[in-house]
C-alpha cells in the first residue's frame, strides 16, 4: 500500500520505521523544528530525523491546511495513518487518501480518548492499557476501531516505560493492520459507550498542576500520580517552600508513618507521610541545581525534618 505517514514525538518512530520497511510510505509529516535546550536550538522531530535516515520525503508544518492537502493530494495514497503528530486532520485532507485515515491510538478505546492516555490510564489506577488502531474521523477518537491490542500494566511501571512498550508492540500492529485493509481481510467496529455511563472516558492534556504531589492522599494514590507524570511533565512538591521534581521514589511500607507531608530520615532513607504508607523518596531536583540522590539532598539541606505541600 501506498502511505503517508504523520508523527512528530520519538514514540511515533518506531511505527515509521516498521511502515517504511513493509509498505511504500510517499512522504512523512512532521511538526516543524523546535527550539530545545536552554540554548533554544532549532532541533528537528525525532519522526523528522528517522524519515530523513530513511531517506524519505518530509513535510513539515504544525497545522494540516491547504497546502500540506495539495501535497498529501498529490501523493496518490491509498492511507494516512497518524502517530501522536500533535494536530488535527480535518476534511478534506482527512478524505485526500483513498482509504482515508487510520490513527494507532496508545488506549484501549473508548476508554482515555484524548491526548496523553497512557499518563491518566496509571494516574486512575487502570492494571491493563493497550493500543488501537481506529478509522481517523472527525470526532475525538471516535473512528470504528481495526484492531486493539492489550498489556497488563506493572505495578511500579512509570508513564514513559509503558509508552516505549507500546510503541514498539504497536509498530508491528500498525504494520499488521495496514496489510489487513489493504488486502480486505480485517473488518473495522465501531466503538460504543458514552461519557455519562463510563465505558467513554477522557485523557486531556496533563497540566503542571496534574504534576503536584498531594502527599495529603493515601500512598497508592500518590504513587500513582508520579508514575503517570514521570516523565513528563514531572512530579514535583514543594518541600519547606522549595519546589522539588521527585525523579524516582517507591512505597515504605515497612517504615514508621511521619504525619503526611511530613519529610524525614530513617537511615539512609529519605521518608515522606502519606495519609496512609509512606514514600521513599530516591532521585529528586532541587530548583536551580543538578538532580541528585534523594540523600545527597537531604544531608545538603541540614535539617531534621522538613514539610512538603
Amino acid at each position: 500500500m501506498r502511505l503517508v505517514f504523520a508523527g512528530t514525538p520519538a514514540v511515533a518512530v518506531p511505527s515509521l520505521t516498521a511502515l517504511a520497511a513493509a509498505h511504500d510510505v510517499a512522504a512523512v509529516i512532521t511538526r516543524v523544528d523546535a527550539p530545545l535546550g536552554r540554548k533554544r536550538v532549532l532541533t528537528p522531530s525525532p519522526v523528522a530525523v528517522a524519515a530523513e535516515e530513511l531517506g524519505l520525503p518530509v513535510i513539515k508544518a504544525n497545522r494540516l491546511d491547504d497546502e500540506v492537502t495539495a501535497a498529501v493530494a498529490g501523493l496518490e495514497a491509498d492511507l494516512g495513518v497518524i502517530v501522536a503528530y500533535g494536530g488535527l486532520v480535518r476534511e478534506p485532507l482527512l478524505s485526500t487518501p483513498r482509504l482515508g485515515w487510520i490513527n494507532l491510538h496508545f488506549s484501549l478505546l473508548p476508554r482515555w480518548r484524548g491526548a496523553a492516555p497512557v499518563q491518566w490510564s496509571i494516574i486512575e489506577g487502570d492494571t491493563e492499557s493497550g493500543a488501537t488502531v481506529f478509522q481517523l474521523v472527525p470526532g475525538l477518537d471516535a473512528g470504528a476501531v481495526w484492531s486493539t491490542t492489550r498489556t497488563p500494566i506493572g505495578g511500579n511501571e512509570t508513564a514513559g516505560n509503558l509508552l516505549g512498550r507500546l510503541a514498539e508492540s504497536g509498530a508491528a500492529q500498525l504494520v499488521q493492520t495496514v496489510a489487513g485493509i489493504g488486502d480486505g481481510s480485517l473488518t473495522a467496529t465501531d466503538q460504543v459507550g458514552t461519557v455519562e455511563t463510563g465505558e467513554v472516558t477522557l485523557a486531556p492534556k496533563l497540566s503542571l498542576e496534574d504534576a503536584h504531589l498531594d502527599f495529603s492522599a493515601p500512598l497508592d494514590e500518590v504513587y500513582r500520580r508520579l508514575r503517570g507524570v514521570t516523565p513528563e511533565p514531572g512530579a514535583f512538591a514543594e518541600f519547606d517552600g522549595v519546589r522539588v521534581k521527585v525523579l524516582d521514589a517507591a512505597p515504605a511500607r515497612d517504615e514508621r508513618r511521619p504525619d503526611p507531608g511530613e519529610v524525614v530520615a530513617s537511615g539512609r532513607r529519605v521518608i515522606v507521610g502519606t495519609a496512609t504508607d509512606p514514600l521513599e523518596l530516591l532521585h529528586v531536583h532541587p530548583a536551580g541545581k543538578k538532580p541528585m540522590p534523594a540523600a545527597d539532598w537531604w544531608r545538603g539541606s541540614g535539617v531534621e525534618r522538613m514539610t512538603a505541600r
